[in-house]
């Protein structure tokens, strides 16, 4: 289902199921309001440490709308809009699961954001990832209310003027609401998400982009049999060794002699190294489909249960420690891409040194190395664990977070930072193939072919920049059938 969203356009529509829910749960919460003294915290009490000051029943909306103004603290770059409408359709999907206490017409307003193509301006900077993603989240509610800025038809605007363009009246919320929009996971899942679907598409270009290194340094494939991978059966492990089996089937050039007993670990070690990023992958994944069908607001209306309970599900430890365990793992998918491309530019198994007809005169690839060598560098950076840290906030009541968010924003930047490490092997792969009498596998020769269509043989010295970016873009426009990445 993610991948079908991600892939095309959708439009969105409330089921009966889930809108009664969300009128049953709003109206039990304005029936325990009006009915009894009870104190709950966000919806007649101040927030965070403040949590203590109760608030009269005349100020309940009034808290709400402050509440939204003063946590749109967002700061640094803005997120991408794919990110932007993944956070509105996943803070949907937990609306109208009916424990959040708000009224229908502020999730049906939120869908009809969605529908219309309307993506509020967020920014990357000002979670912490525990009491929810407040300042993103109220980034994203502010434009509900005719604050901030959106982006609509490729145009940035005032939210107030895109309201009233297209007739829209600004939403006023009721007790509760601020809270529930403001309250949850979303930014962390919306970039969980994107980041997910980019990841499975980069493992298998990674296994394709690592048989054709191997056709091109003429490598052993006896470190692909399934019978020593069995020994070891770990999932990911054996999945990579079948994938570049059959990439590389009935490849003339894998049939070539070959020198010397044993490949360097980059190539010999490519199903263990790609494998575990595989089983990563799969934990990852786990954790983000729970994310998405999960309620992360506080507190929560339980109507069937007559009780407000407030906890703690806002909190991203989950989130934080899946993103991080992937930054790892695509972070090796980088550094031993950038190993077999050095192997490829070494002079060795009878190719030119980096890669050029006369080299000295011509430098090749020697610096498309350097490149890849500073961006796994800083992609070491990047996999650096965000949730080993921790940084108490409003005077000490929220004293241990989860610093999910900049895991997210840090996973999104690793995960792009791969997507040109693997151009520049695929480059190297293709020039290294130049050089080679006889043809890959029909498969990954139909590969090739299309991508010399943009890149072509580097015969000399020219301006590599641009022969890198087309190898980007060629990157991004794979079309991979959606079985494939699931499988």
């Amino acid at each position: 289902m993610l991948l079908e969203v991600s892939n095309q356009p959708i439009q969105l529509e409330l089921s009966e199921d889930s809108k009664q829910k969300v009128i049953t749960n709003r109206k039990y919460l304005e029936t325990v309001l009006n009915d009894s003294e009870r104190i709950i915290y966000g919806v007649n009490t101040g927030f965070g440490a403040l949590h203590n000051h109760v608030i009269s029943k005349s100020d309940l909306n009034q808290l709400q709308e402050n509440l939204v103004l003063s946590h749109a603290c967002g700061m640094g770059e803005e997120v991408p809009s794919k990110v932007v409408q993944w956070m509105l359709l996943l803070k949907i999907q937990s609306l109208s699961l009916g424990y959040s206490g708000v009224q229908l017409q502020t999730v049906q307003y939120l869908v009809d954001f969605y529908n219309t193509g309307i993506t509020p301006i967020v920014f990357t900077q000002g979670s912490l990832g525990a009491s929810g993603d407040l300042a993103p989240l109220a980034h994203l509610s502010l434009p509900l209310l005719g604050f901030g800025k959106v982006r609509y038809k490729n145009k940035l605007l005032n939210a107030s003027t895109l309201l009233n363009q297209l007739s829209l009246q600004p939403l006023t919320l009721g007790a509760k609401e601020g809270l529930a929009l403001l309250n949850g996971t979303q930014f962390m899942t919306a970039y969980g998400v994107q980041i997910l679907l980019k990841s499975l598409r980069l493992s298998y270009l990674s296994d394709l982009i690592a048989a054709l290194s191997m056709e091109g340094f003429m490598a052993r494939q006896s470190p692909l049999h399934e019978a020593l991978h069995l020994l070891r059966p770990h999932n990911g492990q054996i999945k990579t060794a079948a994938r570049i089996t059959e990439f590389l089937q009935d490849s003339p050039m894998m049939s070539q002699p070959r020198v010397g007993t044993q490949d360097p670990y980059s190539f010999r070690c490519v199903p263990q190294v790609h494998g575990a990023t595989k089983d990563a992958l799969d934990y990852v994944s786990k954790i983000i489909v729970t994310e998405i069908n999960s309620v992360t607001d506080n507190p929560t209306v339980f109507d069937s249960l007559d009780e407000v309970i407030s906890g703690g599900n806002f909190h991203g430890q989950p989130l934080a420690l899946a993103l991080d365990h992937l930054k790892i793992a695509m972070a090796e998918l980088g550094s031993i891409s950038e190993r077999r491309t050095y192997q490829l530019l070494s002079g060795s198994r009878g190719l030119p040194l980096f890669l050029v007809n006369e080299p000295g005169l011509n430098s090749g690839f020697m610096i498309s190395q350097y490149t890849a060598a500073s961006i796994v560098s800083a992609n070491k950076q990047l996999a650096t664990p965000a949730s080993i840290d921790s940084i108490p906030s409003s005077n000490g009541q929220e004293d241990h977070v989860s610093m999910g968010a900049n895991a997210a924003v840090q996973a999104y930047d690793l995960v792009n930072n791969l997507e040109t490490l693997l151009a520049i092997e695929l480059l190297c792969a293709s020039q290294a193939l130049f050089f080679r009498s006889e043809k890959c596998s029909d498969f990954a020769q139909s590969f090739l072919d299309t991508f010399r269509e943009q890149t072509g043989f580097v015969e000399k010295d020219a301006l590599m920049h641009d022969h890198m970016q087309a190898a980007v873009k060629f990157i991004q426009s794979v079309q991979i059938d959606t079985d494939l990445l699931l499988d």
